[in-house]
């Protein structure tokens, strides 16, 4: 099997640990440190439980193969199995790119336009716009938590929450800047253009489980909200800014009109900048150690969408790549990340 029986018996060994500990008297009086484990032991039994059930399905089919030899009618039954579970496996497999213990959880996208004014504001709301679609394609929740609009017109940028399983795994493989070619809407001669906008994908942070930042190394500061939201908005400092000093980072947050609903959006935001970076340092760790080449950032091109001379999506990672331009900026979005999930299953492989 792609897992080994260790993988299996080490996760196993977690639940039943985790489980004994929630039967001990008072396990639930901390009810967010419970509600985390219960997650955990229900995170691990969705990689387990799948493994095992093909593991028993595979036993049984070998115990059906010397009664197939003797009666040749069962040969039907056997093969519609063997196919049955040769495609089980090949599911599998493919969520062996789910190696990560944050892939399950709900995901952070970040959308920063990139220069250019006018036309990269509205290539940042475009991707946005295409973010939303591809999650109400799956079937998942997607709330924008922060927005910042253009001078003119789209998004200088915006904060997603989509939350459904994996969220984090399959659109980690959207982390990175991508670029748009078109004829320009916003210049009198139509005139061909390039924009840039970079999206940061990065899983929800739990407070109970991640690093939670010393309040001594936090900046926080009010300011009045801008943009659309009334004149409630321009009347009270009720958007925040959060700078964790350490690492230079800056958050805001200003959309909501309480102030303490728009610290806890920053205080969110901020916590999973943190555990993307604590990710990126353990992957750069891991590669090291395997002697493969470390990128120095997530500054690199990955996409590029072509609306004019041609119609063109392609990604650069995988060399995937689709026709259908306007499919893809309403949320077709699986060949891409499909693509890119196996990459990663067959760098780990080498």
């Amino acid at each position: 099997m792609p897992w080994s029986i260790f993988d299996l018996a080490k996760r196993e060994k977690t639940i039943a640990e985790l489980e004994a500990k929630s039967a001990v008297p008072g396990f639930w009086d901390d009810q967010a440190g419970a509600q985390s484990a219960m997650k955990q032991i229900t995170d691990l039994r969705r990689t387990v439980q799948p493994w095992r059930e093909i593991e028993k399905r595979i036993n049984s089919v070998s115990e059906l193969v010397p009664l197939a030899e003797e009666d040749p009618s069962l040969s039907g039954e056997l093969e519609a199995e063997v196919q049955s579970i040769s495609e089980r496996l090949e599911e599998l497999e493919f969520q062996r790119a789910f190696n990560s213990p944050y892939d399950a959880r709900n995901a952070l996208l970040s959308i920063h336009a990139g220069a250019g004014g006018t036309e990269s504001q509205d290539w940042a709301e475009m991707l946005m716009r295409m973010y939303l679609r591809w999650a109400e394609r799956r079937g998942y929740k997607a709330e924008i938590l922060d927005e910042s609009p253009g001078e003119e017109a789209g998004i200088k940028s915006a904060i997603v929450s989509i939350t459904g399983d994996y969220a984090y795994g399959y659109l980690k493989s959207e982390h990175g800047v991508h670029r748009l070619v078109r004829l320009s809407p916003f210049d009198a001669d139509h005139a061909r253009h390039t924009s840039f906008a970079l999206v940061e994908a990065m899983p929800e942070a739990l407070p109970d489980q991640d690093v939670t930042p010393a309040a001594t190394d936090l900046k926080v500061e009010t300011y009045r909200s801008s943009g659309p939201g009334g004149q409630h908005m321009q009347k009270t400092n009720s958007a925040i800014r959060i700078t964790h000093v350490p690492t230079g980072i800056v958050v805001t947050s200003q959309s909501e009109r309480s102030q303490h609903q728009n610290r806890e959006i920053a205080m969110k935001l901020l916590q999973s900048h943190l555990l993307e970076i604590e990710i990126r340092r353990r992957e750069a760790e891991r590669l090291k150690l395997k002697g493969k080449r470390v990128e120095a950032g997530w500054g690199n091109q990955i996409r590029s969408y072509v609306l004019h001379p041609y119609k063109m999506v392609k990604d650069h990672r995988t060399d995937f790549e689709k026709g259908n331009a306007e499919a893809v900026l309403d949320g077709d979005l699986d060949g891409f990340i499909n693509a890119y999930l196996r990459s990663i299953i067959g760098q780990d492989n080498e």
